[in-house]
């Protein structure tokens, strides 16, 4: 499917039904293939210093590196896309009260390398099947993605509850792709790289954004601690784990973890709360049933 959906308010909306759907969609042309070639650009020595992965999921003839927001200015520009973003919400939204950096990946096929394990990424957290989604993901080309040097393979229609049939109805299709297109997966959409027969690399991008309350793949806190961060634009901090999931989850002596921005404090901090509205409101009732019970004895 062939969509640019980002000025266009249909063709946004075409993409999150193809991608509830189907479990996946291409977008064509997401971002200037100049974008894209100054990335491409910014990484290519450390592509060239990164060891081959150890291990068969991972790829013997595989490189894979992350921490991107520091390797390139330009992946901010990918990571805060407002068109992907908006997918990532209507995905994602219904089970958290904020999303969150995944990762930022980069992959590099070398020729011969095998085709990957078919799997679905939800399988990194044990929880229930079938009901929630946990991930979504968004594989951006630096170089063209073809059948012949490992394109990623994506089995269509096998998300959501189908995520809990043994064997795909459907067949795998090879998302070919060209730098600056997006191929948006679900976590629950069974997929894996191609076999690299061809006698090229094939490099690309993995950025992926999951549920604010679970642990990401990628520790965030580690690979762009505050001294990091605090130079990322506000979204894109928040997005990368500066930012409390209400109720208090992922909190700083109980304040927003935003606060070390400024430096680790000299002071004791006091805790504050970072509740959802409808608990503010529920604590509300409670603390003035409490009060005007208090009140009415002191009266008594």
């Amino acid at each position: 499917m062939s969509i640019h959906p980002f000025p266009n308010c249909g063709h946004a909306a075409a993409a999150a039904q193809q991608l509830a759907s189907e479990g996946y969609v291409r977008l064509h042309g997401a971002v200037p293939a100049s974008r894209i070639a100054a990335i491409a650009a910014d990484l290519a020595l450390r592509f060239d210093a990164t060891p081959f992965c150890s291990g068969g999921f991972y790829g013997e003839r595989t490189k894979r590196f992350g921490r991107l927001l520091i390797r390139s200015p330009h992946i901010a520009d990918l990571v805060l896309h407002p068109g992907i973003l908006a997918l990532a919400e209507s995905a994602l939204g219904s089970w958290c009260d904020r999303i969150q950096l995944n990762l930022t990946q980069a992959i590099e096929l070398h020729p011969g390398a095998l085709a990957q394990f078919p799997h679905r990424d939800q399988d990194m957290w044990q929880g229930s099947l079938g009901e929630v989604e946990y991930l979504l993901n968004v594989m951006w080309p630096l170089t063209p993605f073809t059948e012949e040097n490992g394109a990623t393979l994506i089995w269509p229609a096998s998300h959501g509850v189908e995520a809990l049939v043994e064997v795909p109805r459907e067949q795998p299709i090879v998302a070919a792709a060209e730098p600056g297109d997006a191929i948006v997966f679900l976590g629950s959409t069974l997929h894996g790289a191609g076999a690299n027969r061809s006698a090229g690399l094939r490099r690309g991008i993995i950025v992926s954004y999951c549920l604010g309350w679970l642990k990401p793949y990628e520790n965030q806190w580690l690979a762009y601690p505050p001294d990091v961060a605090r130079h990322f634009p506000p979204e894109l901090a928040a997005l990368a784990g500066y930012a409390q999931h209400r109720p208090n989850l992922g909190n700083f002596e109980g304040q927003c973890p935003s606060v070390l921005f400024g430096g680790y404090p000299d002071e004791p901090l006091a805790a504050t709360d970072a509740l959802r509205p409808d608990q503010d409101v529920l604590l509300g009732e409670f603390v003035s049933g409490q009060r005007a019970a208090g009140d009415g004895a002191t009266r008594s």
